[in-house]
């Protein structure tokens, strides 16, 4: 197949859950198809597009400018998005050069299918009509639990307005895609309900790489508890926020001496802060192998109340034999089971316990890895997501513009 791929962003460097699927899915592809990739890059991010060779055969870097939050030009899209009708973390990506580009290779090739990888770039993509959507997450749900979790009343206002836009803008793109593929069957589910889909809804297993993440013989954990994920992402954030204010306490009473690392990328102020105030808390920023953290701790922590899709970060843990505690959400969509490969509680004192039995029972801790080790390896191959989504693509045609 002749794929054209487009997203808002490259894969290097790999620092978030959406990257790592669609690197690892394209990756295989690549070897069997021809890709074509168009992708926002940026000052300072050139290592996206000279690693793109990776998974794609040919790409198409756009320059465009996406601020950072917390920064005044982020500061800006978001006054100018007050008065407009797209959700900000939409219009933020609109992009003229983008559209033109992904025209002209429509025109030039005769592509088998067009992939919009999550729902972010499809204003610029002018056959959405004919091309598949790739949702990692259904938006609506993450903006819907923002306002439900928000702790002051300008946040619980501005998360409803963007969840209402939110959904208008999804709900207009589901029907204008030829194929929707979500990560679980959870999200196939939701967005046919939400959206009032009754076809073209397909689900692709989540996969992890069990060989990549395999740990040491004889690796003796150095901490207790660790926790992996963006620390820019407001879902991580808020995550972080309620276990270290509702369930650490509880720990720190049961266990004097527990620890926890905060792993991933760009904390803010807030987690620092947080951390600051107690020594048992470790945040360390980006990390160029997540692995040796995990390897190194004893449980791994998946404390969210807002998200969507499903949490690589829970199979990688598995992956890497670290038991995991997770709440529903944090779990939500993936096949695991309660209490033979995972662990589920959402109360806090519920939480804390799960995570205080692991920590004062090692044969437990051991028995739980293994079962959820032997779990990921039966059950989350890339391999047959890839050969899932293939069949997807296959399915959905060739495209061209008339």
């Amino acid at each position: 197949m002749k794929i054209l791929w487009v997203k808002v962003d490259f894969l290097h460097p790999t620092e978030r859950g959406g990257q790592i699927r669609t690197l690892e899915m394209l990756r295989r592809l690549h070897r069997r198809h021809e890709v074509h990739y168009v992708g926002f890059t940026q000052p300072g991010l050139e290592e996206g597009p000279r690693r793109a060779s990776e998974y794609s055969s040919y790409a198409y870097p756009i320059r465009h400018n996406v601020p950072p939050r917390r920064s005044l030009g982020f500061a800006r899209q978001l006054a100018g998005s007050l008065f407009s009708p797209l959700p900000l973390s939409v219009s933020r990506y609109r992009s003229h050069e983008m559209e033109s580009k992904v025209r002209e290779l429509l025109a030039q090739h005769a592509f088998d299918s067009v992939v919009c990888d999550f729902v972010f770039p499809a204003r610029n993509i002018p056959c959405m009509d004919r091309s598949v959507l790739f949702q990692h997450n259904v938006e609506t749900v993450i903006w819907r639990r923002h306002s439900q979790n928000a702790r002051y009343w300008a946040e619980r206002a501005f998360f409803r307005m963007q969840a209402k836009r939110m959904f208008r803008y999804e709900n207009a793109i589901c029907h204008q895609a030829r194929r929707i593929v979500t990560v679980s069957e959870t999200d196939s589910e939701t967005t046919r309900e939400l959206f009032g889909l009754s076809k073209n809804v397909s689900a692709i297993p989540t996969g992890v790489d069990c060989e990549y993440f395999a740990a040491p013989a004889d690796l003796v954990p150095y901490r207790d508890l660790i926790f992996v994920g963006a620390m820019n992402w407001i879902p991580n954030i808020d995550g972080m926020r309620f276990f270290i204010q509702n369930i650490w306490p509880r720990l720190r009473s049961a266990h004097p001496g527990c620890t926890l690392g905060i792993v991933g990328r760009a904390p803010t102020p807030e987690i620092r802060r947080l951390a600051d105030a107690d020594s048992s808390i470790h945040v360390t920023g980006t990390v160029p192998d997540v692995r040796p953290y995990l390897w190194g701790s004893r449980v791994s922590v998946v404390p969210l109340r807002i998200g969507g899709g499903t949490r690589l970060k829970i199979y990688e843990a598995m992956a890497a034999g670290v038991p995991v505690v997770s709440t529903a959400v944090g779990a939500e969509g993936l096949p695991v089971r309660h209490p033979g490969e995972i662990r589920l509680a959402d109360r806090p004192e519920d939480f804390a316990a799960e995570c205080s039995r692991l920590l004062a029972d090692e044969a437990g801790r051991r028995q739980l890895s293994a079962a959820a080790r032997d779990w990921v390896i039966a059950n989350a191959s890339w391999e047959a997501a890839v050969e899932r989504f293939e069949r997807i693509l296959e399915s959905a045609g060739s495209v061209n513009l008339d």
